[in-house]
């Protein structure tokens, strides 16, 4: 017996944007995606987070930055190309960005931390059980000043990307690993 929701966990796993391709998913749902995270663990209802869809103008911004960025670096002009195109390459680009309360008087900043993480899970789970793929993606980038400018309001964190899409292969399970649980029994 295995429920749905359990099933989508299970075979969910993260697809680049080399596997993702068009449909991308559409606004209704990217709305339920962004009803799924919602639902992480969140003390106190904080949300310490926020979904932005990278479109349009916005998207061709990100790949401008994405190149300037490369050829700040000292980069050729080959691989400031090739930065520029993997703004452009997914389907869908969500921004992932991060609100954390730094004084909250109940709830500790790793805890909001935990219901950033919760949200992407959701929102990549939820992406599954609707038909699409995707991937977290960060780096380097995602603390640039021109990017972080460019997403974050003051007191914000960009963490990074989701890249959604239709996949290009199957998601299938992953093979099992043998786990065994770590139960702490000397107190």
């Amino acid at each position: 017996m295995c429920p749905d929701a359990v099933r989508v966990m299970i075979e969910r796993h993260s697809l680049g944007v080399r596997h993702l391709t068009e449909p991308a998913p559409d606004d209704a749902a990217l709305a339920l995606m962004a009803e799924a995270a919602l639902h992480a663990p969140d003390h106190a209802e904080l949300t310490p987070f926020r979904f932005s869809v990278v479109r349009g103008a916005a998207r061709e911004r990100l790949a401008t930055l994405f190149g300037q960025i490369a050829d700040a670096a000292g980069r050729d002009p080959e691989s400031v190309a090739i930065e520029r195109e993997r703004a452009l390459r997914a389907p869908v680009t969500v921004a992932v960005i991060a609100r954390i309360d730094l004084g909250h008087p109940l709830v500790p900043q790793h805890e909001q931390w935990i219901a950033v993480g919760g949200a992407i899970t959701n929102y990549l789970n939820a992406a599954h059980g609707l038909g699409y793929a995707g991937k977290m993606l960060s780096g380097r980038k995602v603390r640039h000043p021109a990017v972080v400018e460019a997403f974050c309001k003051p007191g914000e964190t960009l963490v990074g990307w989701i890249v959604l899409g239709t996949p290009t292969r199957p998601t299938g399970s992953r093979s099992p690993k043998a786990l065994v649980p770590d139960i702490a029994t000397d107190w």
